[in-house]
């Protein structure tokens, strides 16, 4: 995925402007924290590749929440991707840069899971999942 600056998501309609709320990205963490609480119970159940698409959907959740901070949202069309891009372009820290690459990562594999292959997840892998997407919810949650 090439980096892309801000301007070229706002004008390519990738990234949309709207008022920043405060109020609504903290509830976004408080779901995304859901989502990691809800993917440790699927590995209870022995549903790794849920869990790794649970675990992927908290950092989705938290990337829209710095988004709808700073006074952004994804394109309808654009969607998942968008969320990514628009981290990629915002987010410098070599931190921020690795756990969106991996989040990018687990989106690819999550698209697997829901639309082309089952059981294509171990549970080491989304035990891992688990923890990036709480290390990455843990980054975002101090950035707000």
């Amino acid at each position: 995925m090439t980096n892309m600056s801000l301007e070229e998501l706002l004008r390519n309609r990738t990234v949309i402007r709207i008022k920043p709320n405060h109020n609504l990205a903290l509830n976004s963490i408080k779901r995304a924290r859901r989502d990691i609480d809800t993917a440790q119970t699927l590995i209870t159940n022995q549903k790794f590749d849920w869990a790794l698409a649970v675990a992927y959907n908290a950092m989705l959740t938290a990337g829209r929440a710095i988004m709808i901070n700073k006074g952004y949202r994804p394109s309808s069309t654009e969607g998942h991707v968008a969320v990514t891009k628009f981290l990629q372009t915002t987010l410098k820290t070599e931190t921020s840069q690795r756990m969106t690459t991996l989040m990018n990562g687990m989106r690819k594999k999550r698209h697997r899971i829901i639309y082309e292959d089952m059981d294509i997840v171990s549970k080491n892998e989304a035990q891992q999942a688990i923890k990036w997407a709480e290390e990455f919810v843990n980054t975002i949650e101090k950035m707000i």
